[in-house]
């Protein structure tokens, strides 16, 4: 039974738009005409116009909760083709376009996760057999990246929390640790160590991970997630950096240890292990007080905790956050 706790955030559910409503929603808006426009303004048109266009290449997913958070109108969704097109996974590249040209060869399946660590119930499990016990729900979440932009995509996952809970961490583990596929062959990225250590590695304390906020994506748009977005099993952190949503996961570890996550490990000075959206801490290079929306031509004003403050503001209330970036 999936229990849903209402927050002042949360759509009201008189506005909840049923699912097969939302997956229609592609051929309602070709039938008025408004897809051709849409593709026609590109990334700075209409962005909720540009959402119908859709992928129409991928499996629809199924059984997903209906509803969603609402942002908003300043929070329209980023239009997939923006969403799927520009993106940091350096397992393909280290351009915002090698993701989407250089994944094709990436085979998302057959996919299995290893948990292990401190915990009461690991093992290997299969994709499938991994998500079955959990119930698929609608998140529309802001992405921040550390490089000031942003997007609003709607992801389709499952709680971590469930996830924690199902494979009961022991009382020493004070952390889950995240761990990204190597595939040379497949990721043409990873055939050079001068990018980055592989595997890619992230983490978050167990009582992060716990947040209800916190998710586990397998699908973006009501599709399953395309390669270069971390197909088929990425992190979703929103009130984090973008770099903190770990893609394509093969390994949960619960562990006693912080984990040294790839960034803070590379560039210390730079990246942290908390990674948390924080206006008033700039990067070294670069001022964290505002972003580039992708699809808005002016910049706007970064949210503390990208617009999640009363939701996880808790969690680092006795932490001094420009130390513990």
């Amino acid at each position: 039974m999936l229990i849903r706790h209402a927050k002042p955030s949360d759509v009201a559910s008189h506005e909840i738009t049923p699912r097969d409503v939302y997956l229609r929603r592609r051929d309602m808006i070709a039938s008025t005409g408004l897809i051709a426009g849409s593709m026609a303004l590109g990334w700075g048109g209409d962005a909720n116009a540009a959402l119908y266009q859709g992928p129409g290449v991928h499996t629809p997913l199924t059984n997903v909760v209906e509803g969603y958070r609402k942002l908003g109108e300043k929070d329209p969704v980023t239009p997939y083709e923006a969403a799927s097109s520009y993106n940091n996974f350096y397992e393909f590249g280290t351009g915002k376009e090698d993701p989407a040209e250089n994944s094709g060869p990436f085979k998302p399946r057959p996919w299995t996760v290893t948990v292990d660590g401190l915990c009461a119930n690991g093992g290997v499990f299969d994709l499938d057999d991994f998500l079955k016990p959990h119930q698929l729900e609608e998140r529309i979440y802001r992405l921040r990246c550390v490089e000031a932009w942003s997007m609003v995509i709607p992801w389709i996952g499952i709680s971590l929390a469930d996830v924690v809970n199902r494979f009961e961490p022991s009382g020493s583990a004070k952390y889950i640790q995240f761990e990204t596929v190597e595939r040379p062959e497949e990721m043409n990225g990873q055939r050079s160590r001068f990018i980055l250590p592989w595997p890619y590695v992230e983490g978050l304390r167990l009582d992060e991970a716990m947040n209800p906020l916190a998710i586990l994506a397998v699908g973006m748009y009501g599709e399953v997630l395309p390669n270069q977005n971390g197909a088929p099993l990425r992190l979703m952190v929103p009130w984090k950096y973008g770099f903190k949503n770990i893609k394509s996961i093969v390994r949960i570890s619960f562990v006693e240890q912080r984990p040294k996550n790839t960034w803070a490990v590379v560039t210390p000075s730079e990246y942290g292990f908390y990674a948390n959206v924080n206006p008033k801490v700039d990067h070294p290079r670069w001022s964290q007080r505002s972003e580039r929306r992708i699809g808005d031509f002016l910049r706007r004003e970064t949210l503390m905790f990208n617009g999640y403050e009363e939701e996880v503001s808790s969690l680092y209330a006795d932490m001094n956050l420009k130390t513990n970036f």
